[in-house]
């Protein structure tokens, strides 16, 4: 698929290279065929995210039977999950590999090797040898792992954002990008159903033997289902339009793109605190939790969790589509408003009974929708074209190592020190000052174009287009 309007042309200086918006390109949406298309590369988006999550979601639900097996001594727990936060400490560095590779290679390329990478690493953690049959030699490889699924999903997320981004339509960029979210909830659940199904079928004594291992086994087949469905896809209609261009060689360096850069980059890195702080308390270190900290079984802590994604994937489309009509900032300030206000009653809610739990969780779960539903519509616009997979993959993974992959361990931590059990409620209410700050700087991009070689912005082609643009405001990057 080959932009209508691309020409060759004078590259010499490309910095201002700005398609004709006149003329429409990648899939026409009038069509069927072109309908279809975009659905293709909506399920080629969520799947390999899907196949990311699964990953988590199933260590977040397993760190039990992690401990038992790779860390069996005093402290185990808080070393499980420091090793699940390790992978995250590994992300920024395949940000910077992958992201600019992204930039010149194409969206597509980068992402089946991501996948195949992220999806081999889960299946061999399945097949690990514990601690019990050959000592220290057990956790390292499993470190191992997890740091090579860090690497590959610093592209994997970026990238996967990106293309999502670039194929849907401009007016139903959010809903379309939503559907990716729902393949992260779908993961998480997902994992989460599959370790419930294996405790009541198998029982807690074959669990701890081997029923663990089964659901790192599946991930083998669902990245090559996500493989693909992405090999089926050409690249962006977006990408192909820079690249025939000749603008694909504008991104230049990691150190042009602090320079060039560094405000969408410092606004987006806060709007990843809040998102990403609430994130991984509520869907990775809620299980351990409910179960360490508040004496819930197994059974009933999964179900919990389950309970809530299930509703939390009912929402996700509907909050995507809302923020294509009345904008994402609106969505983000109701999000992180609400879930200041309300951290600690829910948290204290949950620690009351097995039906408060559910409770407690579905609220905050809710809450944070309007903010996971227009993820990818939100930060891959915030970087012009020839940036925007190394722009989002750095900014993003560097955020989430720092404060998203240590949320479990700081939690646990936290609560073993001082025996505060709503710690991670004043932890997220603390993240979301961070994002309330980030979002007053933080552009309206619903509606507006991603093509060319400028930050997009609403008042020019999106849903504010008839508003004039603040005084001072620049579209600049710097």
């Amino acid at each position: 698929m080959q932009p209508e309007n691309s020409q060759p042309q004078d590259n010499t200086d490309n910095s201002s290279f700005s398609p004709d918006l006149t003329k429409d390109i990648g899939p026409d949406m009038s069509t069927a065929e072109g309908r279809k298309e975009v659905r293709k590369a909506t399920a080629a988006s969520a799947m390999g995210n899907m196949t990311e999550w699964f990953d988590y979601g199933v260590y977040a639900v397993a760190v039990t039977y992690i401990t038992a097996h790779f860390f069996p001594t005093e402290g185990g727990t808080v070393m499980a999950l420091a090793t699940f936060a390790l992978s995250f400490l590994v992300r920024p560095l395949g940000g910077f590999v992958w992201g600019p590779l992204g930039d010149k290679l194409g969206r597509k390329k980068i992402l089946a090797l991501t996948i195949l990478l992220m999806s081999g690493a889960t299946f061999l953690i399945g097949v690990l040898p514990t601690y019990q049959m050959v000592g220290v030699l057990a956790p390292v490889l499993l470190v191992l792992l997890r740091m090579i699924q860090g690497f590959s999903t610093g592209g994997e997320y970026g990238g996967a954002a990106t293309f999502m981004a670039e194929y849907a339509p401009d007016r139903k960029r959010g809903f379309f990008g939503s559907f990716l979210e729902f393949g992260t909830l779908g993961g998480f659940a997902l994992g989460t159903a599959v370790m419930l199904l294996l405790q009541l079928g198998l029982g807690e004594e074959a669990m701890m033997a081997y029923g663990w291992r089964i659901p790192f086994f599946l991930a083998l087949p669902m990245g090559l289902i996500g493989l693909y469905l992405r090999s089926k896809l050409e690249d962006t209609p977006v990408f192909q339009e820079l690249e025939e261009s000749g603008a694909t060689e504008q991104g230049g360096s990691l150190k042009d793109l602090f320079t060039a850069y560094w405000r969408p980059i410092l606004t987006m890195g806060g709007l990843v605190i809040a998102l990403n702080v609430v994130n991984y308390t509520l869907l990775s270190y809620m299980p351990t939790y409910l179960e360490t900290q508040l004496g819930l079984d197994s059974t009933a802590s999964l179900a919990t969790i389950l309970i809530g994604e299930v509703a939390m994937m009912a929402v996700i489309p509907f909050a995507g589509s809302l923020s294509d009509r009345i904008g994402r900032k609106p969505m983000w300030y109701f999000s992180v408003i609400g879930l200041f206000v309300l951290a600690l009653p829910m948290f204290w809610l949950m620690g009351r009974s097995f039906a408060w739990a559910i409770v407690g969780f579905a609220v905050l779960g809710l809450l944070y929708i309007p903010q996971l539903a227009t993820i990818t519509a939100t930060f891959p616009a915030m970087f012009p074209s020839q940036v925007r997979f190394a722009g989002f993959a750095v900014t993003y993974n560097v955020a989430t190592a720092l404060f998203g992959g240590t949320a479990a361990m700081v939690n646990e931590a936290a609560i073993n020190s001082t025996g505060f059990l709503l710690f991670p409620a004043v932890y997220m209410m603390a993240s979301c000052v961070i994002g309330l700050i980030a979002i007053k700087f933080m552009p309206e991009t619903a509606g507006a174009s991603l093509r060319g070689t400028e930050i997009p912005d609403a008042h020019d082609t999106g849903i504010l287009a008839a508003v004039p643009p603040a005084a001072g405001s620049s579209r600049s990057g710097a």
